[in-house]
């Protein structure tokens, strides 16, 4: 299936009326970019001259940062640490004009944040900061407040889940009924050990590795990644999942039976950081805008294969997916 120029536009336009919420684990990438061009005396490892240094959303912050720049107005829920990262997370996002007005801080943990040394666009190490484990009950509490709150105002909701403890039973069960009481459209980026914790939400979407470890089955075809996805539905009670698969592209599998493969667009691929977050981000932007499963697929395939051409935490701008598709147009033409 090819989406037309046209809809394409239509959609992309509907998108900048959408607000969506995102609730899920915070992060801050930061980047030390430089040069490697000798060995260290001390052990051998790469001797990197840092030239330029930066600072990127990441985590639940970079899928508020994807539905920014399609034009949709993201309300961003989640937990941060009293301390200079979380005050930089912070200034990103008013930089980027994205409210944090929904963000809990945190006195008793540190702000996640992944350092990454990259030479010649090539990462030689990162080196985290975090807190794993389930926040506080008055932080799990406000969360569930602020998550509820942006709900009344949303036309989705998207569920980060990093594994860093924001997303856990208890902030999930509470959020739960509503979303589900509201008919809302729920998305969820999950973590491998959290998928007894999805229940009845619109769509699931795991990487291929992610879903044949939550599933216990190998998989090896098109054959035993349906199987897999289906028994991810029958635990979850999910409508629909949808495995990315690298190269291969992502296959949607929906609880009307019906399976449909989506092949990648990918030109060059640089760096696959943060790809998942572009896919749910558009995939749940286009539905909130008013269109199809095929459609969100489509359009969130192209975005992924821009992203992926870029390194570092990236987003795929309107214009880029136009082009892309323009581009996959013409070349079918001929």
């Amino acid at each position: 299936m090819i989406i037309s120029l046209k809809r394409l536009n239509e959609i992309l336009d509907a998108i900048k009326k959408t607000r969506i919420v995102v609730f899920g684990d915070l992060m801050l990438d930061r980047y030390l970019w430089g040069e490697a061009e000798r060995i260290s005396p001390e052990a051998p490892v790469p001797v990197v001259k840092v030239e330029d240094e930066s600072e990127r959303l990441g985590g639940a912050a970079n899928v508020a940062w994807n539905l920014k720049t399609l034009g949709v107005e993201p309300i961003l829920v989640g937990l941060i640490g009293e301390d200079m990262f979380g005050e930089r997370l912070r200034r990103l996002l008013r930089g980027f004009k994205i409210d944090d007005e929904y963000i809990v801080t945190s006195k008793k943990r540190q702000t996640t944040t992944k350092t990454r040394v990259i030479a010649r666009n090539q990462q030689v190490v990162r080196v985290d900061r975090e807190d794993i484990g389930n926040p506080g009950r008055n932080e799990n509490l406000k969360l569930v407040e602020n998550t509820l709150s942006a709900m009344e105002q949303a036309d989705a909701l998207i569920i980060s889940d990093y594994g860093k403890g924001v997303i856990n039973r208890t902030t999930l069960r509470n959020i739960g009924a509503n979303f589900r009481h509201n008919k809302l459209f729920v998305s969820v980026d999950p973590k491998e050990n959290h998928f007894s914790l999805y229940r009845n939400v619109s769509l699931i979407t795991p990487n291929q590795k992610e879903a044949s470890n939550s599933c216990g089955i190998e998989i090896m075809n098109e054959k035993s990644l349906v199987k897999c996805a289906r028994k991810l539905m029958r635990i979850t009670s999910a409508e629909s999942i949808l495995i990315t698969r690298g190269a291969k592209g992502m296959t949607l599998v929906r609880n009307d039976g019906s399976v449909k493969n989506y092949g990648t667009v990918a030109r060059q691929v640089y760096d696959v950081t943060g790809a998942g977050d572009t896919v749910i981000a558009t995939f749940t932007a286009v539905i909130a805008a008013g269109g199809s499963y095929d459609e969100a697929a489509i359009i969130s395939s192209h975005a992924a294969g821009i992203v992926v051409g870029k390194v570092g935490t990236a987003t795929a701008m309107p214009q880029e997916i136009v082009e892309s598709m323009r581009y996959e147009i013409e070349t079918k033409k001929h």
